[in-house]
């Protein structure tokens, strides 16, 4: 048998020559001075040679990530070689040809390498039953959260340590809400995979609960002095103009967060002071008409004059091209100490609570906040109906904000 001494003393020679360790395996030294481990078996009556790698001699201080590196450039110490060998000799036994096991091992990898995350999340979001700006929402959260740290890698082979890291850096940059649903979706993506028999475990499992239960009230309706206190720090809080244009017109206005966002000049009348949401960008399907406070028309007037050229209200910081994230208020809420304490789709509730409490009728209020009809008759009447009283319960609304704001807290 071979020594790790004799191996690394074993010069070149003229002419190749094979040193001998017993059990098929031999170390062949080559004239330019290569030395490599092949092992000889012989499969349904012919004998064949099998390279197993080059030799590399053993050493005390490699690390185990180098060992590993080594290892995957196919250089083997002597114990490495040997263990090799045997793995060699049980695949021969079960009549499989060593070097046809490895070009078979090597196509599983380059596919397994062409399955990303990023590729089976697609599949997944496809596969989903929901309406378009619902399936866009879920996609920004994969680009923005989760695709940056592991949407390239093989899914198979993605780890519980890489799920925590988006988790971590998830919460702190984006809050608790978008880690969950970043959990979520991450879990169900990998659900999907293991059905499909492209990846054998759900990495997130092992760290579901590694961060505490989101406990945050984000849908409680706010009282009116915390209503006053969040609208002055916001209208305080310096930076871009349409991070608090957009807040403002979510509060006149009472529209979902997207809806606001996501606003187009094309459906702005401010002449008539009426703001209408296309039927494709609402949730329930449906064309919304939005009576305008006139603090709403003289903000859109000065948002016109600095992207009165794109076609989003409020354009994306870095792409003018596409509208503005909701991540904006949740790093200026986050900015402004009300992080876990309220969340933009709270103003909807806030907005109903605070309207009744006012007096106004219920049917207004519901279809202010675009809320689905039962009746398909009386919802068409309505929507007629109640747009001039709905006009003058927002100016009402708006002018309440505004003195509401004005007071010292």
């Amino acid at each position: 048998m071979l020594t790790d001494t004799k191996c690394k003393a074993s010069a070149p020679r003229e002419k190749l020559y094979r040193l001998a360790d017993g059990g098929g395996l031999y170390l062949e030294v080559k004239p330019n001075g290569v030395k490599a481990w092949r092992y000889r078996f012989e499969i349904k009556g012919k004998e064949s040679l099998f390279a197993i790698g080059e030799y590399a001699p053993a050493s005390n201080k490699e690390t185990a990530a180098q060992a590993e590196e080594r290892r995957a450039a196919k250089r083997f110490t002597l114990q490495e070689a040997r263990g090799e060998r045997t793995r060699c000799r049980d695949l021969v036994r079960q009549g499989i040809n060593p070097a046809d096991h490895r070009k078979q091992e090597q196509i599983k990898a380059e596919h397994a390498a062409r399955i990303t995350f990023e590729v089976i999340a697609k599949e997944w979001l496809s596969m989903r039953d929901w309406h378009e700006l619902t399936k866009q929402r879920r996609l920004d959260v994969f680009e923005r959260v989760i695709f940056p740290k592991i949407g390239q890698l093989p899914i198979a082979q993605i780890t519980s340590l890489q799920v925590l890291d988006v988790l971590n850096d998830a919460d702190k940059k984006n809050g608790p809400s978008v880690r969950d649903v970043a959990k979520r979706s991450m879990s169900s993506v990998f659900e999907l995979a293991i059905a499909t028999l492209r990846a054998e475990t759900d990495p997130v499992y092992p760290v579901r609960k590694a961060h505490p239960r989101n406990k945050t009230q984000h849908k409680r309706a706010l009282e009116e002095g915390e209503i006053a206190q969040l609208l002055r720090d916001f209208r305080g809080l310096g930076g871009r103009y349409e991070t608090v244009a957009s807040f403002q017109l979510m509060w006149w206005t009472l529209c979902r967060p997207n809806e606001v966002v996501e606003a187009q000049w094309q459906e702005f009348d401010l002449d008539a002071a009426c703001w209408l949401i296309p039927a494709e960008r609402m949730k329930m399907g449906k064309a919304h008409k939005v009576p305008l406070p006139s603090q709403a028309v003289e903000m859109l007037k000065v948002m016109r004059g600095l992207t009165g050229r794109f076609q989003y209200v409020f354009p994306g910081r870095d792409k003018r091209t596409v509208s503005m994230s909701q991540a904006s208020w949740r790093q200026a809420l986050m900015k402004l100490g009300w992080s876990g304490r309220f969340s933009p789709h709270a103003t909807r509730v806030t907005g109903s609570t605070r309207l009744h409490e006012m007096g106004y009728r219920s049917e207004w209020i519901e279809r202010q906040l675009a809320h689905a009809d039962t009746n398909a008759v009386r919802a068409t009447y309505n929507h007629a109906l109640y747009y001039e009283d709905r006009a003058q319960m927002m100016q009402n609304w708006a002018d309440h904000l505004e003195k509401l704001s004005a007071l010292e807290g």
